[in-house]
């Protein structure tokens, strides 16, 4: 399986290329195209049970869709609904917590689960629930705006807006509080941030969705004015 992130990063779209009978996960909604061949199964993936809680708890799509090369491979592209960058990520034996929303594919050794002792943290602000990733394989997931890497060692600390974060490695310490000052966004309240000390790898979005529905709202026209 190779994935490459083409159109970087506006308007990202990842093209997976498959070997022989070879399967990706994606979310409902995120093919673009695909070549001859290619077997699409749509199942609610890990159960009832689990799909409820990844799509009412973690904000992702209730379906899973399957896309399963023929005997001589194929290539499927995605993409997700916003504008913005996307990432590939090799997992060998590792978490990443993603943010609901932020999921996009992934291999068929990676098990994405809501089920995660902080989650209760992040319901300070609506709509920032983590997904917990973890195994190996190939992990892809988007943003809104370009993403930004960072990589912090042993005791390093970094505040990033709640609406900016995009993913972090497991095992990271984090705080979700206010922060004086802070710009109020439409649905995350006032100034929420979070505290991120490593080691780990972050990843943040340098656009904000929340931000930029808190600019436009109140410039579209008022259907009870007409």
């Amino acid at each position: 399986m190779q994935v490459d992130i083409q159109h970087r990063p506006a308007y990202a779209l990842a093209v997976v290329g498959l070997g022989p009978s070879e399967a990706f996960h994606s979310e409902a909604g995120a093919m673009v195209s695909m070549s001859p061949g290619m077997r699409i199964e749509t199942e609610v993936k890990g159960g009832l049970i689990q799909a409820l809680k990844r799509s009412m708890l973690g904000g992702e799509t209730f379906f899973i869709n399957t896309y399963r090369a023929p005997a001589e491979g194929g290539e499927i592209t995605l993409a997700p609904p916003l504008p913005g960058d996307m990432a590939a990520r090799e997992m060998r034996d590792e978490t990443l917590m993603v943010q609901s929303g932020s999921y996009v594919a992934s291999s068929e050794g990676i098990a994405v689960d809501t089920k995660w002792s902080g989650a209760q943290t992040f319901f300070a602000r609506e709509g920032l629930i983590m997904l917990k990733c973890s195994g190996s394989g190939t992990l892809v997931f988007s943003s809104y705006g370009a993403i930004h890497e960072m990589e912090l060692g042993a005791g390093q600390s970094h505040t990033v807006d709640t609406g900016h974060l995009v993913a972090f490695t497991e095992g990271m310490g984090f705080e979700v509080k206010t922060i004086a000052g802070a710009k109020s966004t439409l649905f995350s309240g006032e100034g929420l941030v979070v505290n991120l000390t490593g080691p780990g790898k972050v990843f943040i979005q340098t656009r904000s969705d929340d931000a930029f529905l808190s600019w436009l709202i109140p410039r579209l026209p008022d259907k009870s004015s007409k």
